[in-house]
């Protein structure tokens, strides 16, 4: 008799081809993620159909590497879990079809996931979930506050209203010359230099747990302009490590008060950001001693990956979820009706 449960998951919405395995809702089997970091290195960002083209050579190779991996086969799995959006629609799409097909042959549920909600619940494959709790993801995309006061309730207390914090990361690096992706980049230069230009922070009007980063990254690439004008130089280092200074008080500062304000029992950092050293290092300081634990995912759950999608599809599933053959790749995915529909779907089949 099989006791256990487990969640095949696939995640293509921008240029990583992943595929994870997923037991009991938080144990975490396999984790097989195709990059394709190099493809598009060249060009300073992410090619849509390049990309669309890497995770049509690279989906079968991938599910085939993560079933055997896992020792595990299809006929194992209590469902398949996938990306549904946001993302790049053409990269959705193969895996959105890849999952149905899988779905459909063996006659298995089939779970779509919101990128953002995988994000988050990577935490989860860490440590269990205290609710009331607090998200702030920080990704190329999006840079937002999310309250969650159960699984699969998402309220945006606080958004992005210009540029998020990655695409911020990813133009200054690109006039700083940095390869892509510049986020690493810009993280690593800043460790080694001083905080020397006091560039903006926007905190905008009072109360408000929204975020503006466009006016910082203009603030930047003028000061690099003007100053190749006067031919004065600059020295990197500072730039990036002003930059990041100005990018991390706001962060670190909103999502402070944001806890304290809904009284939260963890705060969790989410979204490939998260990756930054310096991010880390500031986040945990500032909640050292704000009566939340602080949840923060290893780096490997950072970027995005199969897993977090597992992980949330398999929350999703238990709690009723399940998409149909006219299941598609929704790009512009709202997080909150996600939320609100498979609670919706959870209610309808108890009823």
């Amino acid at each position: 008799m099989k006791n256990d449960q487990y969640i095949v998951a696939i995640e293509t919405s921008c240029d990583e081809t992943a595929v994870a395995i997923v037991k009991n809702e938080r144990e975490l089997v396999t984790n097989i993620v195709a990059s394709q970091i190099e493809s598009h290195k060249r060009f300073g960002g992410v090619v849509p159909e390049i990309a669309s083209r890497h995770h049509i050579e690279q989906i079968t190779l991938t599910l085939e590497e993560a079933f055997t991996e896992a020792g595990l086969t299809l006929e194992d799995m209590d469902a398949i879990a996938v990306t549904e959006g946001p993302g790049l629609v053409g990269a959705l799409l193969i895996g959105v079809n890849a999952a149905k097909s899988l779905a459909f042959a063996k006659q298995k549920p089939l779970v779509g996931v919101h990128h953002i909600a995988g994000h988050i619940y990577a935490n989860r494959l860490e440590k269990e979930f205290e609710f009331p709790l607090l998200a702030l993801v920080v990704s190329g995309g999006h840079t937002e506050l999310i309250l969650m006061r159960e699984h699969g309730s998402f309220e945006v207390i606080g958004e992005t209203r210009d540029d998020a914090a990655g695409e911020a990361y990813d133009k200054v690096a690109r006039t700083l010359k940095l390869p892509y992706p510049g986020g690493p980049y810009i993280d690593q230069l800043a460790a080694k230099g001083e905080e020397s230009i006091d560039f903006p922070r926007a905190w905008l009007e009072k109360g408000s747990y929204d975020f503006s980063f466009s006016g910082l990254k203009s603030a930047v690439i003028n000061r690099l302009h003007n100053a190749k004008q006067k031919g004065e130089e600059l020295k990197p280092e500072d730039i990036a490590a002003s930059f990041q200074a100005s990018v991390i008080d706001v962060l670190s500062t909103k999502a402070y008060q944001a806890a304290q304000d809904y009284n939260v029992k963890q705060v969790i950092v989410a979204g490939g950001v998260a990756a930054n050293k310096g991010l880390r290092a500031a986040l945990q300081e500032k909640f050292k001693d704000a009566g939340a634990e602080l949840l923060i995912p290893p780096l490997h759950l950072c970027t995005d990956n199969a897993a977090m999608i597992a992980a949330a599809g398999a929350v999703a599933f238990n709690q009723g979820h399940r998409a149909g053959w006219d299941l598609n790749a929704n790009p512009g995915l709202d997080l909150e009706n996600y939320g609100d529909r498979k609670l919706m779907s959870y209610k309808e089949d108890l009823s």
